[in-house]
């Protein structure tokens, strides 16, 4: 069984940098689990907004899924509402 990608927020938030390197990661895998470290937030509502925007800036095709600090990031073949 293939292990999930990961990938980390530091205190830099959402950068451009870091929506090319997931783009570039979901060209091989279609789920990747981004985690939140403490220097990018500890208030739960923050951590949903940071959800909503990856993936407003990654596109149409993706969704997530938040899970205390992680946030899980599924891309799909064809859009989803």
């Amino acid at each position: 069984m293939r292990e999930i990608a990961r990938m980390q927020i530091g205190k830099n938030g959402l950068t451009e940098s870091l929506i090319n390197q997931l783009k570039v990661m979901f060209e091989k895998e279609s789920i990747v689990k981004v985690s939140l470290l403490k220097a990018s937030t500890r208030n739960r509502d923050e951590a949903k907004e940071m959800g909503e925007q990856l993936v407003q800036k990654l596109g149409p095709n993706y969704t997530y899924k938040k899970i205390g600090y992680t946030l899980v990031v599924q891309k799909w073949r064809r859009p989803r509402k």
